[in-house]
């Protein structure tokens, strides 16, 4: 499966060991931003290593699958999005 794995890590500690981590699994793009093609095994041995990491209360990280049987799903390990309160008027 071909996944899109995008973070928000509010501590620079914690972001630089995430980094290292998904630098293992995919090729980096952007900040904060990595691709990786995945087995099953793979994805799963990935999401644990990450969400131990994490401080679900202040980080956040986003699964895009772009192919395989998940195609179309985003996945989230963390804290919610913040919701937008912001009313556009015509």
């Amino acid at each position: 499966m071909h996944v899109v794995v995008c973070y928000d890590i509010s501590e620079n500690k914690r972001r630089t060991k995430i980094h290292k981590i998904l630098k293992s699994y995919g090729e980096w793009m952007q900040f904060s931003v990595f691709e990786c093609d995945l087995t099953e095994m793979q994805y799963a041995r990935l999401r644990g290593r990450l969400e131990r990491l994490i401080q679900p209360e202040t980080d956040n990280i986003l699964f895009y699958f772009l192919r395989g049987k998940h195609q179309g799903t985003v996945e989230r390990i963390g804290c919610p999005p913040p919701m937008d309160t912001t009313v556009f008027f015509c």
